[in-house]
């Protein structure tokens, strides 16, 4: 009440950055303080009335607040508490707050944040997060970023992973036909053991830019030193006293050139070769035609026997452990000529098939991009190639593109989702002083999987309405105390 207050009045008064410094004092985000503002303005005639006396906060309300203080606000248990408190409200210790979300934790098993009815066939992918030397297992959705299963584990072993996808696989009607992940050995077990039958797409991401990556900045960074070396034995030459400490001087000199140059090829040539290895990933060729999986395996392993040419122990080390996947590392390719014969269906020529391809791959590299050149670079040629579609479709475009997106979306390298899912829940997990519950992580699939996407291609939607198709109609928190009532018909009581 006193954040929504305050609130209020720097809004009356028009003070300017209030809302962003309510948020950093309260340490809670700026859109949780337009809610408690929004449901200030809405009380506001029931707390000036005259006519009735006010009454007392149910249970059940009470509960809703802290749920969204909770998971809408990022609040911590004692920073409810304390607000509550300042509210004058019921049920505000910490104890009695952590215990309210406990039991309704406990009686939320992850698996009922996919009510579905209907068989569904889906890419899983499957990773974990950890917190501090504990492994959190994750199985996602990629498409609608639906948390499939999550579980705080004692071990990440096979027998750990095998469990995990068989609480999944046999409490639901979701038929798992592909799955990604990282070569982790517990989750490799753990697929072989319970889905035998599925496609498997080993993570692109970990495989080769995860293993290879860093040594390109690593390289640059020991070809400057040389560089730097070099100049300094040459300033030292030049600041000779005699020809005898001249010559010397002039043998390091010489030798600090050969470190040099030597350093300067090693670099120039992995990173050519590292970056062609990342271009054959591209599911497209620069002018939108479907890259050919075999060609790309066999250019993949010339670049990786090349970079092997270069005698670094410990990159040819990662090198090995490519070789081994790389004959499975393609397999997505397949599923990029599912979506193409899918959009060609749609009634569409070839070259506005192939630019839309080209716009969502450099979307996809706008994401994926963390320099800041480099995402400049990939966001004007998703424009151009956008533009042009426009121009080839006319009013057709926003329709077409949509359609084309989604069915190109079903190519999935990486488990680069359940990253984004990570970054959501490390917050919550930092405020709590990495103490985490199972009944904290049921309740945090539940709030995820039927949450609103406030941004991006998912705006307006929630997890679950883009897995199932269907309208979700009721807030995320009266979807919880529906169930909760069912569940346990006298907690609100």
């Amino acid at each position: 009440m006193l954040i929504a207050y305050e609130a209020y009045i720097a809004q009356k008064n028009k003070i300017h950055g209030a809302i962003i410094q309510l948020a950093q004092d309260y340490n809670i985000c700026r859109q949780f303080v337009y809610i408690l503002l929004q449901k200030f303005i809405e009380f506001l005639p029931l707390v000036f009335s005259t006519s009735k006396e006010i009454e007392k906060l149910s249970k059940k309300e009470v509960i809703k607040s802290i749920l969204s203080y909770r998971f809408e606000g990022g609040m911590s248990i004692a920073a409810i508490s304390t607000v509550m408190k300042r509210q004058r409200l019921d049920y505000s210790g910490k104890s009695t707050i952590s215990q309210s979300l406990s039991t309704i934790g406990a009686l939320l098993p992850s698996i009922k944040s996919i009510p579905v009815d209907k068989d569904f066939k889906i890419t899983a992918l499957l990773d974990e997060i950890f917190i501090g030397s504990s492994p959190i297992l994750i199985t996602v959705e990629p498409k609608s970023s639906v948390i499939l299963n999550i579980e705080l584990a004692q071990s990440r072993d096979g027998k750990t992973w095998s469990e995990h996808i068989d609480y999944l696989r046999l409490n639901t009607k979701i038929n798992i036909i592909n799955t990604v992940s990282d070569e982790g050995r517990g989750i490799l077990a753990g697929i072989k053991n319970t889905l035998p039958m599925a496609d498997r797409q080993p993570d692109t991401f970990h495989a080769i830019s995860h293993r290879l990556g860093l040594w390109v900045s690593n390289l640059e960074k020991k070809a400057y030193a040389s560089i730097e070396n070099e100049y300094d034995r040459e300033a030292v030459c030049l600041s000779r006293k005699t020809q005898k400490i001249f010559d010397k001087q002039y043998t390091l000199y010489i030798e600090a050139c050969e470190e040099s140059i030597k350093a300067i090829e090693i670099y120039e040539n992995f990173s050519y070769l590292y970056r062609h290895t990342i271009k054959q990933l591209h599911p497209f060729h620069s002018n939108g035609e479907i890259r050919d999986a075999s060609r790309a395996t066999k250019e993949i392993d010339t670049a990786l026997e090349l970079i092997e040419s270069l005698e670094h122990k410990k990159i040819n080390t990662e090198i090995k452990s490519i070789k081994k996947i790389l004959p499975q590392l393609l397999n997505y390719f397949e599923q990029s000529k599912k979506a193409i014969k899918v959009c060609k269906s749609l009634g569409i020529s070839d070259n506005a098939i192939k630019t839309l391809s080209l716009a969502w791959q450099w979307d996809k590299a706008v994401i994926k991009a963390k320099n800041r050149d480099r995402k400049t670079k990939a966001k004007q040629q998703r424009s151009f190639y956008l533009e042009s579609a426009k121009y080839i479709l006319g009013d057709r475009f926003e329709s077409i593109k949509t359609k084309v997106f989604d069915e190109l979306d079903n190519i999935i390298q990486a488990s680069s989702m359940v990253e984004n899912i990570n970054s959501i829940l490390r917050p919550y997990l930092d405020r709590s002083k990495n103490q985490v519950t199972q009944e904290f992580l049921n309740l945090f699939a539940f709030y995820h999987n039927h949450r609103v996407y406030q941004s991006g291609k998912r705006k307006g939607k929630t997890p679950m309405e883009i897995l199932t198709g269907e309208k979700q109609d009721k807030d995320w928190i009266e979807l919880l105390l529906k169930f909760i009532e069912a569940e346990n018909p006298s907690f609100f009581i």
